[in-house]
């Protein structure tokens, strides 16, 4: 039996990148060897172990066969027979094929340190095309590392997308791997990618069909600015979809099942964009009217998650008197206010009434 790590564990630390977690490939083992020697089966669809005491995730070598359209549709073959380079030979890009043995010594029988060097993504072999997954984690990858993808790499992506293989992709695989590009240090290589070999028409079809192509390309550079500022998942997938209507985009977070926090932030901006700039010319009423249209006073930190979203979409026009605003209003004790009331038909004027005085007053103090 032996014993190799293996994939992006190997990657980072040729990139000189932290190293978080940790995958390793078994040759030469049976699961009833693995569950003797006190290796916890979790594996599915194929055989994974969990170390009895590091916990870190051991799968036995592995080949892979495509028998039907989509990410499921793939049946496996685990054996003691199987080599080190047949697993490597079905992973996705050639940087995520090497291997380290237990003495440190580097594998790499598809020159992935070289395309590592190049800062390039080059598929491993032919078989790059049965998952459309792929798709998806090539665009994930550029939004990490800025690489470029190969020409024949780009070529075998565009003719997935032609074959269907991306519109077999569930939802919530789309979401994940989309998610986690978002998250990355420059999300608009994820979306130049998508759009290079033909998959952002589909995964993002609602954005794509409600927005013209420049004003989508115009959320990438809006979206780096978020992402260097540490926004939040909700707050840069706000930014990307801000500019679809509001009905384009509520058709987008059911088909993907965007989680409601993402979605809530989104429609947010989406439908109050535009008056901001205005709110320096609003009186304390107005004011108060745009926070409750915002729902900022029930829930402020969505209010702070918005404002931050149009601060980096159009600057700090307004954003100042909206803070204050909000502040004030929130300051105001409405139980007090309610507690005192002794017809409860009139508590919530008496609620608004305080806080458009306590905006006013604020207001007044800043002239």
């Amino acid at each position: 039996m032996e014993i190799y790590i293996v994939g992006g564990a190997v990657r980072d630390e040729l990139l000189g990148l932290p190293v978080v977690d940790r995958d390793y490939v078994v040759v030469g083992a049976t699961p009833e060897a693995m569950t003797t020697l006190g290796y916890k089966a979790v594996g599915r669809d194929f055989p994974v172990f969990l170390h009895p005491h590091t916990h870190e995730e051991y799968a036995l070598a592995r080949t892979e066969r495509k028998t039907a359209r989509g990410y499921h549709g793939f049946e496996f073959h685990a054996a003691p027979d199987v080599t080190l380079e047949q697993d490597l030979a079905r992973r996705d890009l050639t940087i995520n094929a090497m291997a380290r043995d237990q003495a440190g010594q580097l594998i790499d029988p598809f020159n992935g340190a070289a395309d590592l060097k190049a800062r390039l993504f080059r598929h491993v072999g032919p078989a790059f095309v049965e998952d459309p997954v792929r798709i998806l984690r090539v665009a994930r990858f550029a939004a990490r590392f800025e690489f470029a993808i190969a020409p024949e790499t780009l070529a075998l992506m565009r003719e997935m997308v032609v074959r269907g293989e991306v519109d077999a992709l569930v939802a919530e695989r789309v979401w994940q791997e989309l998610s986690r590009g978002l998250l990355e240090s420059h999300p608009s290589c994820m979306l130049a990618a998508l759009e290079a070999c033909g998959a952002l028409s589909i995964v993002l079809r609602e954005l794509v069909s409600a927005l013209a192509g420049a004003a989508l390309r115009g959320r990438q550079q809006v979206l780096d600015t978020a992402a260097a500022a540490a926004a939040d998942l909700a707050q840069r997938f706000a930014l990307l979809t801000m500019r679809a209507d509001a009905e384009a985009l509520a058709a987008l977070c059911s088909r993907l099942r965007v989680p409601q926090e993402c979605a809530d932030l989104a429609l947010l901006a989406a439908r109050h964009q535009r008056p901001v700039a205005a709110a320096d010319g609003l009186d304390a009423a107005g004011l108060l009217s745009l926070l409750q249209a915002l729902d900022a006073l029930r829930r402020p930190h969505r209010f702070q998650q918005w404002l931050a979203v149009i601060e980096w979409d159009a600057g700090a026009v307004g954003l100042q008197r909206l803070r204050m605003a909000q502040a004030a209003a929130q300051a105001v004790d409405a139980g007090a206010i309610a507690r005192a009331q002794t017809d409860p038909a009139q508590i919530r004027e008496a609620v608004a009434a305080a806080r458009e005085a306590a905006i006013a007053a604020a207001l007044s103090a800043v002239r």
